[in-house]
């Protein structure tokens, strides 16, 4: 009976030990990439709101997490996100927003489980408008605020393949807080989503 519980006690150590392995201070980077996808809102329409269809790309970036203690970190970053949406006409004619951003993530990020191998993060991100195209066409600077700012959130699994490395799986979602809208009196907000992978590297 020994010969089977002391094997386990000291697994159950060990496990212990290595999720109270990120002290204060505890520094990861995580390059990643994801497919996003992202429609344009016009939640000025009365108490409902009306989405365009959506539109889907390439997101890819890099974040960083600070460590407060084993349980929570700040997470930030740059993340280059495709957003914007679809519209049709009464011919079915498809006019494409491509708004492409640089995104600045800050969320306070809550490591959970036993092993703190899961993330549930929520914030805020700045986003600065990089380009604007319409069916390829450039849009005036004068049609599109070259600002947002929206709420964040996501949630994250990461697989440990060593202490100093690991690999991320996560959904992170974005609602527009502010209007994007220039050209006239349509409040339109980016809303999306993105699912990534990314390598957890420990500093």
């Amino acid at each position: 009976m020994k010969k089977i519980l002391l094997p386990l006690v000291a697994l159950i150590s060990f496990g212990f030990a290595n999720a109270q392995s990120k002290g204060k201070g505890t520094i990861e980077i995580t390059p990643k990439i994801g497919f996003s996808s992202f429609s344009e809102s016009n939640p000025s329409n009365g108490i409902y709101s009306s989405n365009t269809d959506t539109n889907s790309g390439v997101e890819f970036g890099g974040t960083a997490d600070y460590y407060f203690n084993n349980r929570w970190s700040l997470r930030s970053g740059l993340v280059f996100d495709k957003m914007g949406g679809k519209y049709y006409d009464w011919d079915g004619f498809v006019y494409e927003d491509k708004l492409n951003y640089l995104s600045i993530p800050i969320n306070a990020n809550w490591h959970f489980g036993s092993t703190r191998k899961w993330n549930l993060n929520f914030g805020f991100s700045p986003s600065f408008l990089l380009d604007a195209k319409a069916n390829n066409k450039e849009i005036p600077k004068s049609h599109v605020e070259s600002f947002q700012l929206g709420l964040t959130y996501g949630i994250g699994y990461k697989i440990e393949i060593n202490k100093k490395f690991g690999v991320l799986l996560d959904y992170q979602g974005f609602n527009g807080l502010t209007n994007i809208n220039k050209a006239n009196s349509t409040n339109i907000k980016n809303v999306g989503y993105s699912i990534n992978v990314g390598g957890v590297i420990e500093l």
